[in-house]
């Protein structure tokens, strides 16, 4: 339960996670989940005692290692979380635990007022991936953020624009952030105002009674243009019914003739030619 509401109900998620530790608070898993909950609550606090114990339980998981970073970094204590991100526990994780950490690193430099070294930390063989990861969106949304807080907005507004083109599921707001440096404006077009415009009156051309055009009742009506209406398309096309296919008869069999060729009958007093 708290792992489905941890992204969207976060403080709900967190109560159902506190309920579970007071119940199994020897299990790892349950322990981790508690730390993930608090976590997404910003009790940084909480959450770094939780993961701690988790790893405890588990043989040493360092699966969470970036989170305990970030929460270190939540409490101020950027020192903390550099030591973290140096310990030789940050050298078990895997691709995506990597990539995270060095994200978390880069807003560790940040808030040293290191905006240089956080742009740098970002600088991974990952960024440079032409195909699309589960993390490239992030990663390149930390990148552009770093760029922009070291001055250097013409390079932040490209790598904006990359991530808001790998963020296919919305989770970052790339795209406005590049429409700000760029100057430019999103449009939020409403449903309304499409249906509004298709609910214009349309003009037929025919007259109305406030502009003086002629109505005509059923009983004015001439019962022959009634009839030729009533019979005519909405369209006011007609449709000629396309003509019936003749089948083509096929060809009777013709036996096979061996061909003849006759000679030129020779003219008078010439001799016919010789053969063999």
């Amino acid at each position: 339960m708290a792992g489905r509401l941890a992204d969207e109900e976060p403080e709900r998620a967190y109560k159902h996670a506190r309920a579970a530790r007071r119940l199994a608070s020897r299990v790892g898993v349950v322990r981790e989940a508690a730390g993930i909950a608090a976590y997404h609550a910003g009790e940084w606090a909480e959450a770094l005692a939780e993961l701690r114990a988790a790893r405890r339980l588990s043989a040493g998981d360092v699966s969470y290692l970036p989170v305990m970073v970030d929460c270190e970094r939540g409490l101020g204590r950027p020192e903390r979380a550099l030591d973290l991100i140096k310990s030789p526990e940050a050298k078990n994780l895997d691709p995506m635990g990597l990539v995270e950490l060095r994200i978390v690193e880069s807003g560790v430099r940040r808030d040293l007022g290191q905006y240089d070294a956080a742009v740098v930390t970002l600088q991974i063989p990952e960024l440079r991936d032409r195909r699309l990861r589960p993390w490239s969106a992030r990663l390149f949304y930390a990148y552009a953020d770093a760029l922009a807080e070291a001055g250097r907005a013409e390079e932040a507004s490209d790598w904006f624009a990359r991530a808001a083109a790998a963020d296919r599921d919305g989770e970052t707001d790339a795209a406005e952030r590049y429409a700000e440096l760029e100057g430019l404006h999103i449009i939020d077009t409403v449903d309304g105002d499409v249906e509004d415009a298709g609910a214009e009156e349309i003009d037929t051309g025919e007259g109305s009674l406030e502009d003086g055009g002629d109505v005509v009742t059923e009983d004015e009506a001439v019962p022959g243009d009634v009839a030729a209406a009533e019979g005519a398309p909405a369209t006011g096309i007609e449709f000629k019914a396309a003509d019936p296919e003749v089948p083509e008869t096929p060809e009777e069999d013709v036996p096979d003739v061996p061909a003849v060729f006759l000679e030129p009958k020779p003219a008078d007093g010439e001799q016919p030619p010789h053969t063999g």
